[in-house]
């Protein structure tokens, strides 16, 4: 225990948690959009497809018990990330407390720099989602409980939320690009003969996962889903 706390307090072990971490959210944002296009084979097989998630485990899980053991790992591994987030960038700002006259990343990336804002609008989606489409607490429509179907479909009949969840999904998309990238080149995977490999896994996963969570709203808003 002494060495893991020892380990994390170095910067290695800090990017280390945020490496691991953010490989348990990336596979999760995996089948969570592919969970989500399952909308366009209509309400019955969508509903049941959610009510599945409740009931997965049985009979050696209660109802939902499973699904809130994944709910929990998912929680505990986004406060890891954004703590070990912001303990770097302290840790960062601290190592040169006077600023550079002039800094040059020619190295940088939109997606790098813009990884700290991206993953605070991250956050803040996370949250609405959950109130939104989970608790109904700020649903834009009248939410059904147990009727997810309906649910997004009289939530992403408002362009407006439309709008902020495509933001929220370029927003994603930017910083899996980097972080996609940066997970690998944490764990010792950074030979040369990989790099192009690992680059366009980071593009493609970026790129599906972004607009796979754009396909769902713009497809409501426009009636394709209805």
């Amino acid at each position: 225990m002494a060495a893991t706390v020892a380990l994390y307090r170095t910067s290695i072990g800090k990017k280390t948690v945020m490496a691991v971490t953010g490989f348990i959210l990336y596979l999760f944002m995996i089948a969570h959009i592919y969970g989500n296009l399952k909308v366009f084979e209509g309400r019955e097989k969508f509903n049941a497809y959610s009510e599945y998630l409740r009931t997965v485990g049985n009979p050696i899980f209660f109802r939902t018990e499973l699904l809130w053991a994944i709910r929990i790992i998912l929680l505990v591994s986004v406060i890891l990330h954004i703590v070990a987030a912001v303990q770097l960038t302290q840790r960062s700002v601290a190592s040169r407390p006077v600023r550079y006259v002039s800094k040059k990343d020619t190295d940088a990336t939109i997606a790098s720099r813009t990884m700290r804002w991206g993953g605070l609008v991250i956050f803040f989606f996370i949250i609405y989602h959950i109130l939104d489409l989970t608790t109904g607490t700020l649903h834009s429509g009248a939410y059904a409980a147990g009727d997810v179907y309906d649910n997004v479909i009289s939530g992403f009949g408002h362009w407006y939320v439309t709008v902020f969840y495509i933001l929220a999904m370029i927003a994603l998309g930017f910083h899996l690009y980097h972080g996609v990238w940066s997970m690998f080149q944490t764990v010792g995977v950074n030979r040369r003969k990989y790099n192009r490999f690992f680059r366009g896994l980071a593009l493609v996963s970026a790129v599906l996962i972004a607009v796979g969570g754009c396909v769902v709203p713009v497809a409501v808003l426009t009636g394709i889903v209805s």
